[in-house]
């Protein structure tokens, strides 16, 4: 049975609007938001960075800062390429399963990966909890330091195994609007549905003439 929504209710937005979960596009702007969660990993995001190029498309990415540490090369071409940056932990934790404590711990940890690896000194202050879990405690913290805590509007659902490679781009397509923040995953796991569906809502939003910015 899944256990996630593709584009999330208006009721949830307004239940839960703490978090940010699509951006007011003023003046009529067309403007989407393109996310990748769980990386840096080299033989994905690298992929992926290519893609973005090709379409001149600017991205938020979201690191694991165990895979920041693993990884600082790709990590800072990623900056260096010109995306932003998240923090969705040090080791992927789902909130409802760990102490606040713990979570804000983790929460440090990857902050210091960041931090650490890149060029600058990056003081990244946005935040996705891995899996969209976090409790109300955690997020009360997080929030008290700083972070805006990011959500999105439309899940590809790239990482879900037994969906097609066609119903992950119609879930990509199909529910976005001007403002909507999207989820894709830069991960070993997603890399057979995102390999389709990337280059094929890059071509997409091309045609509509969407815009793309980072957060």
């Amino acid at each position: 049975m899944k256990l996630y929504w593709i584009k999330t209710n208006w009721i949830i937005k307004k239940i839960f609007s703490n978090y940010t979960w699509d951006v007011s596009n003023a003046g009529g702007s067309k403007t989407v938001y393109l996310t990748f969660d769980d990386g840096p990993i080299p033989e994905v995001t690298e992929w992926v960075l290519n893609e973005l190029k090709k379409y001149n498309v600017k991205a938020t990415f979201f690191c694991i800062g165990d895979n920041v540490d693993k990884n600082p090369e790709i990590f800072k071409k990623v900056i260096s390429e010109g995306h932003s940056i998240g923090n969705h932990t040090f080791n992927h934790l789902n909130g409802w399963k760990t102490s606040t404590e713990v979570y804000i711990e983790n929460t440090r940890l990857c902050e210091e990966a960041i931090q650490k690896n890149s060029p600058s000194n990056l003081k990244s202050k946005l935040f996705r909890p891995p899996y969209g879990k976090i409790k109300a405690s955690q997020s009360r913290k997080i929030r008290e330091l700083g972070y805006k805590i990011i959500m999105w509007d439309v899940l590809s659902a790239d990482f879900d195994q037994t969906l097609s490679q066609e119903q992950c781009l119609k879930n990509a397509t199909s529910n976005l609007r001007p403002g909507s923040v999207i989820v894709f995953h830069d991960s070993i796991k997603a890399f057979k549905n995102l390999e389709y569906v990337l280059p094929r809502t890059l071509a997409y939003l091309k045609e509509n003439n969407f815009n793309c910015e980072v957060l």
